[in-house]
């Protein structure tokens, strides 16, 4: 009996560890779990990462100055073309300056007639003033004169008078000395009528100072005449009212033109551009202006140039938008601040991308790896042994390519990367774009 039982116990632990030998077999000979088609895996790793809004716009320059001639008349000089650099107060345009140069020399001859005419009235106002003042004091003077004789010959003739009462003087004497008191008192009369003669010299005295003012108000005439023409006359020659560069030039020697003034508006015959200053003027729609801040750094390309970079800063963030075709976008204003900004020119179309955010050595994993679920942000993890893990991480910032990730991951860790998008969290099913970042390839990046 005994046997028998020790028989079936050695029989059990024989079937045991068979069954276990199966079992461990089996599961070493089962093979690791296997990717989907349409992804590959990939390290999370530690890298710099730049999140910019990318953008295109046109080259302009600081100003650009249109030159219109005020005057008329023949080109005769141009000694600039286009891309000649100028310097303020260098000749750019001189017409022909026959007909300015008759006009001004008869305002100056009818100028000179003014002045001359003006000197004559003044000088004939101080002569009719002068006689007048001596006219007036020898008046002055005669009335005096036959005042004292008057008045002494009256105190005569009544002496003679009172003498004549006393017998004490003839009647012949009496009546001489009544006679002389009576011819002065006449004389003061007629010094008196003189004075009063001299009015007619002060009338004539008003009208010299009216001749006086009537050739000063014609001098004065002619004298803007005459600056007028000299204006006409200067209005030929055109100089340059700042340094630049010459960009357009509408006319060559020999043209006629006309002056602006006698047109409406003025038709420019020359621009001439400053370029000390380089701008592009980019155009960021909407949903990325948001991050645009003033004085932030820009890194430009150009077509024209290929594997050169030119930097910048922001310095102007339109306040209105434009709508157009129902996509609303802002004008960013970008100085370009490189040394090599010369090689820029006005109308170049430039690629600009407008730095958000920099961080070095940050855990990043491809943007396609991210995955947006309805609670939250995942990554798929692809374990050493080859099982897959959704792990909940949190992310920052992406550069159109690779997304950082805050916490949930760490560096080293393979993770799921899709290559349809629509396994990704771009797209699909209850899925949307993530908060705060872009789309690849989109504006933001």
């Amino acid at each position: 009996m005994k046997v028998l039982v020790i028989v079936v116990a050695v029989s059990a632990v024989a079937v045991a560890a068979g069954a276990g030998i199966y079992l461990h077999q089996r599961d070493a000979a089962k093979p690791a779990a296997t990717l989907p088609i349409d992804a590959y895996t990939a390290p999370a790793q530690r890298i710099d990462i730049t999140q910019s809004v990318s953008a295109t716009g046109p080259v302009m320059s600081n100003l650009d100055v249109q030159i219109k001639c005020r005057a008329s008349g023949e080109v005769v000089t141009l000694p600039y073309d286009i891309s000649d650099p100028v310097k303020k107060g260098d000749l750019l345009i001189q017409l022909d300056t026959q007909d300015e140069a008759v006009v001004l020399e008869q305002a100056q001859v009818n100028l000179q007639q003014s002045n001359s005419k003006l000197k004559e009235a003044e000088e004939a106002e101080r002569m009719a003033e002068l006689d007048l003042r001596t006219a007036t004091e020898q008046a002055d003077a005669n009335i005096l004169s036959a005042q004292t004789k008057a008045t002494n010959a009256r105190r005569k003739a009544d002496r003679q008078n009172q003498l004549l009462a006393q017998s004490l003087a003839s009647p012949e004497e009496f009546e001489t000395d009544e006679s002389d008191a009576a011819q002065a008192e006449n004389d003061l009369q007629t010094a008196r009528i003189a004075k009063e003669q001299l009015k007619s010299q002060t009338v004539a005295l008003e009208v010299k100072k009216e001749d006086v003012e009537l050739a000063k108000q014609q001098v004065h005439l002619d004298t803007i005449a005459e600056r007028n023409a000299q204006q006409q006359f200067d209005y030929t020659t055109v100089l340059a009212p700042m340094d630049g560069v010459v960009s357009d030039l509408s006319i060559q020697k020999g043209t006629i033109i006309s002056s602006a003034t006698s047109i409406v508006g003025g038709a420019s015959v020359l621009t001439l551009s400053d370029l000390s200053h380089i701008f592009v003027e980019a155009t960021v729609d909407e949903s990325d202006i948001g991050g645009v801040k003033k004085d932030q750094t820009v890194e430009i390309t150009a077509d024209a140039f290929p594997g050169k970079t030119f930097t910048g800063k922001v310095v102007r963030i339109a306040t209105t938008g434009v709508n157009s075709s129902n996509v609303v976008t802002f004008e960013v204003k970008i100085e370009v601040t490189s040394d090599n900004k010369s090689l820029l020119k006005p109308q170049m179309t430039a690629n600009v991308s407008i730095i958000e955010f920099r961080k070095q050595e940050v855990v990043t994993v491809p943007m396609l790896a991210i995955i947006r679920k309805q609670h939250g942000t995942y990554v798929t993890v692809v374990k050493p042994d080859g099982t897959n893990e959704d792990r909940e991480v949190e992310i920052g910032i992406n550069d159109g390519d690779n997304q950082e990730v805050t916490s949930g991951l760490a560096e080293g860790e393979q993770v799921l990367v899709h290559k349809n998008e629509s396994n990704s969290a771009w797209s699909g099913p209850n899925l949307r774009r993530l908060p705060g970042i872009g789309m690849p390839g989109g504006g933001r990046r």
